[in-house]
């Protein structure tokens, strides 16, 4: 018995981290998707004021793009630890409560492989390694591989576009983070919780 407990002390350990850090991320989410609404909403205000003034803002616009973009990213990030992504039910609410169970189990999985897929694919997309090996020359990365990513600038902002396009990378590791999670609680190795700071009902669909 003490022997079994303590071989299974790592794994509810692990367990438990992944849980505790999908809540922290979650809770960051939160105050973050708060944060992009205001931030959008003073854009498109200070947008069409300046317009109506005959004194545009140029690079205005371009904010409220990149301000969308994070946003969707981010709050597609917290969907899916709401479990609150698509879900198409129709056949799946014809079958028993195990192959739910079942159908639940293998959907959820399937997120967090679309995670990892999705984190192997950025970190190949703007090659780290092969930055750190021209010694963080952007312009040498690009005559040896191609890869212009870190030589690009935004048109109006004129900031560089690897720091937007930071957002695929924080949202494949979030979501691979939250499907961990939500796996585990389908698979119940760890208790469900409804999460703080959401006013959501409870969601029978299997996503």
């Amino acid at each position: 018995m003490i022997e079994q407990a303590i071989a299974d002390a790592p794994a509810l350990s692990a367990r438990g981290v992944v849980v505790r850090a999908s809540s922290l991320l979650l809770a960051f989410e939160r105050i973050a998707l708060m944060g992009l609404m205001y931030l959008l909403t003073a854009l498109i205000m200070v947008n069409v004021v300046t317009r109506y003034s005959h004194f545009p803002i140029y690079w205005i616009d371009e904010s409220a793009v990149y301000c969308v973009v994070w946003l969707t990213f981010i709050g597609a990030s917290a969907m899916t630890r709401l479990r609150l992504d698509f879900a198409v039910t129709m056949m799946t609410e014809r079958l028993s409560a195990r192959n739910q169970k079942f159908a639940r189990i293998v959907a959820t999985g399937m997120v967090v492989v679309f995670g990892v897929a999705l984190i192997i694919t950025c970190f190949l997309w703007m090659d780290p390694i092969g930055l750190a090996r021209a010694g963080f020359d952007a312009r040498k990365l690009a005559a040896e591989t191609f890869n212009f990513l870190y030589t690009e600038r935004t048109q109006t902002l004129n900031w560089p576009t690897w720091v937007l396009y930071l957002t695929l990378p924080i949202f494949a590791v979030s979501m691979t983070i939250h499907g961990l999670a939500n796996l585990l609680e389908d698979l119940e190795l760890v208790p469900r919780t409804p999460p703080k700071g959401f006013q959501l009902s409870e969601l029978d669909g299997v996503n």
